[in-house]
């Protein structure tokens, strides 16, 4: 799985970056991300205020700018790290989790074979299932509770390829789309101890 994921971002390193361009990204942004340095990140929590007003901010879409600046490749694979860590592991991780307001989130494909996590850039979810399930989440934003909250069983997501930038739409059904309904309601600043 780590191997996917690391051949993945081989590919997205190796975009042309645009010369001459400033970056897109913010300084703040910038620092953020650079200090991670391909590393794991903070987990932004509900226990600190400022996290948790952050938490709550809708988040900017990425533009193709971001994505050919060093700074995309350096931040999806540190989300990776972070949601991989062993002492805290995840499903997903959405990017203002790690302090960065910006619509990108790493989700488990547990309906591919060998559940692979994959990164999706500006993802929206166009149509939803009429199905409704009741099931427990939990979060590495929100420590130590679990909650039961009712998701939609199937899902249309659309998303920008974070290689060309195309629009791509595909139905997703089951955990994992749970899973995308969850880290899409952090890029609108909802917990799902909201729902």
């Amino acid at each position: 799985m780590i191997k996917t994921v690391k051949k993945y971002f081989a590919l997205l390193i190796a975009i042309p970056i645009w010369v001459g361009c400033s970056s897109a990204w913010s300084e703040g942004e910038r620092v953020l991300i650079n200090e991670a340095d391909y590393s794991r990140m903070r987990v932004v929590t509900i226990a600190n205020e400022a996290d948790s007003l952050l938490l709550r901010t809708p988040s900017k879409p990425l533009t193709q700018r971001h994505i050919k600046a060093p700074e995309f490749g350096r931040l999806v694979a540190s989300m990776v790290e972070t949601v991989g860590d062993p002492e805290n592991e995840g499903v997903g991780i959405a990017a203002p989790q790690v302090g960065v307001l910006r619509r990108v989130v790493v989700v488990q494909r547990f309906d591919k074979e060998g559940t692979p996590f994959e990164v999706y850039v500006n993802p929206e979810i166009v149509a939803r299932g009429e199905r409704v399930v009741l099931g427990p989440e939990g979060c590495l934003s929100v420590p130590d509770r679990r909650e039961d909250v009712s998701r939609a069983t199937e899902i249309t997501l659309r998303y920008c390829d974070a290689v060309t930038f195309e629009l791509r739409e595909e139905r997703v059904e089951g955990f994992t789309a749970v899973i995308f309904q969850h880290e899409i309601d952090h890029l609108d600043g909802i917990l799902y101890i909201d729902r």
